[in-house]
């Protein structure tokens, strides 16, 4: 057999070839940037040719380099892909999957229990996030995201429209100041979303509303808080009727208009790209879906 040359070196050199940088290789790699040249300099050192030609800012690929780099992203893509078909195939029977939390407990959770009717054998573990998921740094399989569907480096599919409604408890309303049109709002606070303040402005706009006559309220990070706010007499909120189904059959929550927030931002099946897809993760897809469109009441 032909002697290789080190796995480090080569991937010093794939790093530094696509960033153009021994620095921001380094980053990548954790390493110091003078590794990341003792690694490329042994590697040149071994074929017997320069890789790159230096300069002060930056580092280029010789001719050399360019025709050696394709064969070498070439081949640690089948080795990514190689060690994720292995790994699916471990796990096929599982499933690690990553919710935001209000869509966990308010939606999920209460359908888990049909899922787990139509697949016993799929065993499945469920962790809330806020973020977007670094499927290549944890197990994660599959996320459900809310936003504009154009997340890098994710396979998205569509599961339905955002549909935000303003919702209070009855008791918050004075029976001087009855809210009978989406303008009678302008007494009582509105609450917030920090991460999605636009929300409250665009809806007031779109009912041909000045956002500047109505009280702002108090702002909380998530929507889960703000319509648990909401629930506590603490003012108006924007918030999906379908998530808070047990306070409105409780009393605690009214859905004041049935006009919805008109925006890009809709709920995703998310997973990462070039992936082999397991059986567990197929059944998932295909009942999320199939939940989405055929149990929108429930």
């Amino acid at each position: 057999m032909n002697r290789l040359p080190p796995l480090n070196s080569l991937k010093c050199f794939e790093s530094a070839a696509r960033h153009g940088s021994f620095n921001k290789a380094a980053k990548e790699l954790s390493v110091t940037p003078s590794a990341i040249s003792h690694q490329i300099k042994g590697l040149e050192s071994f074929l017997g040719l320069e890789l790159f030609r230096r300069t002060k800012r930056k580092v280029i690929l010789t001719e050399a380099g360019e025709s050696y780099l394709k064969p070498i992203k070439s081949i640690f893509e089948q080795l990514e892909n190689a060690t994720s078909e292995l790994k699916s195939k471990q796990k096929s029977g599982s499933l690690r999957l990553a919710v935001a939390p209000a869509f966990l407990t308010r939606w999920l959770m209460p359908r888990m229990e049909r899922f787990q009717e139509r697949y016993p054998d799929i065993q499945i573990e469920i962790s809330s996030s806020t973020g977007l998921i670094d499927f290549s740094a944890n197990d994660i399989d599959m996320a459900v995201y809310f936003g504009s569907g154009d997340w890098d480096d994710v396979e998205a599919y569509y599961l339905r429209p955002a549909r935000l409604a303003p919702v209070c408890n009855p008791r918050l309303i004075k029976p001087e100041q009855p809210i009978v049109k989406p303008e009678d709002m302008r007494f009582y606070p509105l609450l917030h979303v920090t991460k999605r303040k636009d929300e409250w402005h665009d809806w007031l706009q779109q009912h041909d509303l000045d956002p500047k006559l109505f009280r702002r309220g108090l702002m909380f990070s998530s929507g889960s808080l703000t319509a648990g706010a909401a629930a506590q007499g603490l003012g108006i909120s924007l918030t999906d009727p379908e998530l808070i189904m047990p306070e409105i059959e409780a009393g605690t929550l009214k859905v004041l208009f049935n006009q919805h927030l008109i925006t890009n931002r809709s709920f995703y099946l998310v997973y990462e790209k070039r992936r082999s897809v397991t059986s567990a993760m197929s059944a998932f897809k295909e009942w999320i879906i199939e939940e989405m469109v055929g149990h929108k009441n429930t």
